[in-house]
């Protein structure tokens, strides 16, 4: 929701934002709610990653690539997804150092390293594809 923005995301999904930040909350009282799927498939359509098919392939083991009409969305090539990539290694190696330095790792703390993991996986797969298309 992050990616789209929790009042476009509201529109696009026609919930109110209470009822999408209760989604994604961690507290108890809304354990048992989930998201329609509807919803899912409506805010990934307009995110630039579909992290909840992402997160449910990774489940399977199985890895995801961008369709073929997004092959050419981005410039650059092996050598820029390298730069990008150490960069990104980096700032996920800076939050695991903070995250880590009072012994255990907080909730927060693992959103936040999440969302540079999946950062990586992002660049991971534009790197894919570039590999792909200088192989071909």
């Amino acid at each position: 929701m992050k990616d789209v923005g929790i009042e476009a995301a509201a529109r696009l999904c026609g919930k109110s934002k209470a009822t999408l930040g209760r989604y994604y909350s961690t507290d108890e009282d809304h354990a048992d709610r989930f998201m329609p799927i509807d919803v899912v498939a409506a805010l990934e359509g307009a995110a630039r990653f579909p992290h909840v098919t992402a997160a449910l392939a990774d489940l399977r083991g199985i890895t995801l690539s961008h369709d073929e009409e997004r092959r050419n969305a981005r410039k650059g090539g092996v050598n820029s997804d390298v730069v990008v990539l150490s960069q990104r290694f980096a700032m996920l190696m800076g939050e695991y150092n903070q995250s880590i330095q009072d012994g255990r790792i907080s909730i927060n703390e693992a959103k936040r390293l999440l969302t540079e993991t999946l950062a990586i996986q992002k660049v991971l797969i534009d790197m894919k594809l570039h590999l792909e298309d200088e192989a071909h």
